[in-house]
């Protein structure tokens, strides 16, 4: 039987590049900078994991294939365009995920459960087309991978939407009203970047579970419809 090499968590983080957010392209490209940078400077935590950056709007472009950052020099572009399509999110999702989990395996690694964190500025322009294949990668029943999903949502993003995306209400999180949008984005990061560091040694512990951490200046999302 192949040695095992060691247990993973895939990460992606979908980063919302339609054209709203065009004021805020600096705070976005610096937020996933911060990211990549602050991963590299934790190299027994990111040994175990593999991150990918995603842009979306009207399609989805990688801006990282998942890499291990230890090895990973090059800093992801943002390009600001076009709507936002959540299904062309949810349809590569339901392709990627699986392949970049097989290939993980083919490498002899085992991998944990993924991770997906989602920030959008904006309520999708597809209307409810994105239900479709969401529904389909989060049911384990057909999506053995199916990744757990953190939403957080900006400016025009509606709380009820950020539920329905995130895999749990607890991983749905909304600005709080008059928030500046370039600070919510950097506070987007730092959370983020927080979550994996923690997750990366609660996973590898006797009691493996995965660290979502709030960003300042959200809340979470079922507390703006109660």
């Amino acid at each position: 039987m192949p040695e095992i090499r060691g247990v993973l968590l895939p990460a992606y983080v979908l980063a919302d590049e339609s054209g709203s957010m065009s004021p805020y392209r600096n705070e976005l490209h610096n937020g996933l900078v911060s990211l990549c940078e602050g991963l590299r400077a934790e190299p027994m935590i990111a040994a175990k994991l593999r991150l990918a950056i995603l842009g979306f709007s009207d399609d989805v472009q990688v801006r990282l294939a998942i890499a291990d950052m230890r090895a990973q020099f090059t800093l992801p572009q943002v390009i600001i365009r076009g709507l936002t399509n959540y299904r062309a999110v949810f349809d590569d999702l339901l392709q990627r995920i699986p392949e970049d989990v097989q290939w993980l395996r083919g490498e002899g690694y085992r991998v944990h459960r993924p991770v997906v964190f989602m920030l959008s500025d904006g309520q999708p322009t597809d209307g409810g087309a994105w239900r479709g294949p969401h529904s389909l990668l989060t049911d384990r029943s057909r999506t053995p991978v199916a990744p757990n999903i953190i939403a957080c949502g900006i400016g025009d993003a509606e709380p009820m939407t950020m539920i329905e995306v995130a895999t749990r209400s607890e991983f749905a999180f909304i600005a709080k009203p008059g928030v500046d949008i370039g600070q919510a984005i950097s506070e987007f990061f730092h959370a983020l970047t927080a979550s994996l560091v923690a997750s990366s040694v609660a996973l590898n512990s006797d009691t493996p579970t995965l660290v979502v951490n709030r960003p300042d200046q959200f809340t979470m999302a079922i507390d703006e419809v109660g």
